[in-house]
């Protein structure tokens, strides 16, 4: 499996908007109206991430969620990321 590195990351990420490249792997912020919505995104998050096999690291504050996106077992980034990344995308 093939991995990103910062250089190749970035050309890749033109097309990710609000995603940047950090410690081997794709981050991104979202924010909500409010909790409820918040929680809506997550869940939906993980039915994409299930039927991908896939699973981000997410954190939740109130109206906020962040996403991180790494293969841990290529131990870093890879276009099993990217590929959820854009699944993501289409949810907002």
């Amino acid at each position: 499996m093939t991995t990103y590195n910062k250089q190749t990351a970035n050309t890749k990420l033109k097309d990710f908007p609000n995603w940047d490249f950090n410690n081997n792997g794709i981050e991104k912020k979202f924010q909500f109206k409010n909790f409820s919505e918040a929680l809506g995104f997550i869940v939906q998050v993980g039915v994409l991430a299930e039927k991908a096999n896939h699973h981000p690291e997410l954190f939740n504050v109130y109206n906020k969620v962040n996403i991180r996106l790494t293969t841990h077992d290529a131990n870093g980034l890879t276009d099993k990321d990217f590929d959820l990344a854009t699944s993501i995308d289409k949810l907002v």
